[in-house]
């Protein structure tokens, strides 16, 4: 039980609110943080969380956006048995009112918590929801809930199916019923019925266990899991969705395959609580899917983000043919320190996704909405970040909570003096722990939530290497480095990295929201994405600054930086 994560419903989150069965309480999010809490130097300004306490699919109806989120409302640490759904709504992806829980333990089939699962709008447009229950013999069972009434765009009540739970997992079927949880969005074949794919272990074996059902209450389980792979351990949070092979529109989840479409397979793995994906192919016929060569449903999968980001969830925005992801970011900090807090958990900003052009790996950026929130600007262009320890602060915006997008360039010239990367060196992770590892080309970067004199902050970064003696190929590396993010120790202070697969000929382009405890990084236009969570104790508030840097020896030209003030959402 100890290892249950729930997946992006919307989100996770920490905050107590005590609300009665039948409250019907539309909230203003930040109305409803109490000031102990609103004015905390880590509570985000911008990012999606709970009034208080811990948090964890997400939709859209009649033009509003739904946000479902895995909520312990009395308290700011996970307790499976008393999840509630959170719910809260918004226009735009970024403002949101916080309304009463969705549903909430009541039934033997959920009486132990409501996990996660996912949201299916109907071909009628009627949106129902499969959740995982922990029922009254802790097993874990599928439900089914309806909203009461669909002429109300925010949904604010909904029904559980009398049938419930419509799966159940016993020992005729194979399916271990302590790890059988979070169905996914249904997708419609051609053959008229419905699937689901809900995530499960058999030993050592991960599976995204398949059922289909022709009226989305009798379910049947199918002969062939959807897709399993051995050595992984338990798939949480499966998401199975096609994406288009030749723009970045996104696609219904039952659209159905063809030579234009390929499809994607994400699982969070329990052994590492890191998400993994991988591209393939949906046979239909079959009702199994194939990952393309050189792609392996484990630890070796490329993921969405390499830093904290897990239990993420897409859903197809219809209004705008996009696919939009969230991701649960969890703390750095102790339980105490988040029990002090009253709070934990918050979401990442939802990020368009698509498939890049060499269909090979998945592209992110964050919505287009965040930039409403932009304020005053601070443009450079044509600067030098001279080689050997430059550093240039970047004056005139709100450092603790800002929007930033630099171009770097590198000269040919230079390209050639860049360092041979080590044959040992196939972990970026641990290339990036190397902080005094200084070679001809980096690190150079971006020092955020700073303190004056740099006794703290968190650097994110570029380093690019050779790949060999006389080669002319080279290896970039993209760091974001919390090891100097704040004096207290007892924060995880984790060094994330992961390579970015560019031409370092090319400008090289690195996107960071700041906002006070948060650090989603995006190099590449959203090719390699890492968030962290820090805590800094000196760059707080006005006492915040933002850096430029180059540690290499070697020259860097900043072609342009944009940084923009963000103000608050609601």
């Amino acid at each position: 039980m100890a290892n249950i994560v729930w997946c992006n419903i919307a989100m996770f989150l920490l905050v107590s609110l005590f609300l009665t069965d039948d409250a019907v309480v539309v909230l203003d999010a930040l109305d409803n943080v109490p000031n102990n809490i609103k004015n905390q130097p880590y509570r985000t300004g911008y990012h999606f969380q709970p009034p208080k306490n811990w948090m964890n699919g997400p939709m859209i109806y009649k033009g509003i956006y739904h946000l479902f989120y895995q909520w312990n409302q009395n308290g700011a640490v996970m307790d499976v048995n008393k999840t509630v759904w959170g719910h809260a709504t918004s226009t735009d992806l970024i403002n949101w009112i916080t309304l009463s829980p969705a549903i909430r333990p009541s039934r033997p089939s959920d009486i132990n918590g409501c996990w996660s699962g996912s949201v299916t709008i109907l071909p009628n447009g009627k949106p129902v929801i499969l959740y995982t229950g922990n029922d009254r013999y802790n097993r874990q069972v599928q439900n089914l809930v309806k909203p009461k009434n669909l002429t109300d765009p925010y949904l604010r009540h909904w029904t559980k199916s009398p049938e419930n739970p419509l799966v159940t997992p016993s020992p005729v079927n194979h399916i271990n019923s302590s790890a059988f949880r979070d169905p996914t969005t249904a997708w419609f074949g051609r053959d008229g019925r419905w699937r689901i794919t809900t995530g499960s272990q058999e030993g050592r074996r991960g599976l995204a266990i398949l059922h289909t059902s022709k009226d989305f209450v009798i379910w049947k389980q199918s002969p062939k899991p959807l897709h399993y792979h051995d050595g992984t351990g338990m798939w949480e949070c499966p998401d199975f969705f096609p994406v288009a092979r030749t723009d970045s529109r996104g696609l219904d989840t039952s659209f159905s395959s063809g030579p234009m479409v390929k499809h994607v397979l994400k699982v969070s793995l329990t052994d590492t609580f890191n998400d993994y994906y991988t591209i393939g192919t949906y046979d239909e016929v079959r009702d199994v899917y194939v990952p393309d060569k050189g792609f392996v449903q484990d630890e070796t999968a490329p993921r969405y983000d390499y830093g904290k980001f897990y239990a993420s969830k897409t859903f197809y925005d219809s209004v705008n043919q996009r696919r939009i992801l969230w991701g649960w970011v969890n703390e750095s900090s102790p339980e105490k320190d988040n029990i002090k807090k009253g709070w934990a958990g918050l979401q990442a900003i939802p990020r368009k996704v698509w498939l890049d052009e060499s269909g090979k790996r998945l592209v992110q950026w964050p919505v287009k909405e965040i930039e409403r929130l932009r304020t005053t600007q601070v443009k450079w262009g044509n600067k030098v970040l001279k080689g050997g320890g430059s550093v240039m602060e970047v004056h005139g915006v709100t450092a603790p909570q800002a929007d930033v997008e630099v171009f770097f360039k590198v000269s040919g010239f230079d390209l050639e003096k860049a360092d041979v990367i080590e044959p040992g060196w196939t972990d970026p992770q641990l290339i990036c722990s190397q902080r005094n590892a200084s070679s001809g080309l980096g690190p150079f970067g971006l020092m955020v939530l700073a303190s004056k004199n740099m006794e703290e902050y968190t650097s994110v970064n570029i380093r690019i290497f050779r790949a060999g003696e006389n080669s002319k190929e080279h290896v970039v590396v993209m760091c974001s480095d919390q090891s100097t993010s704040s004096l207290e120790k007892g924060n995880d202070k984790t060094t994330y990295g992961a390579f970015l697969d560019i031409s370092p000929y090319q400008p090289i382009s690195l996107r960071t929201l700041i906002d006070k405890s948060i650090v989603e990084s995006f190099g590449g236009k959203g090719k390699t994405c890492i968030t962290s969570r820090v805590y800094p104790k000196l760059a707080i508030g006005e006492r915040t600054h933002l850096f430029a840097f180059n540690k290499g020896s070697q020259n860097v030209n900043v072609l342009s930086l944009s940084a923009w003030s963000m103000k608050s959402s609601l």
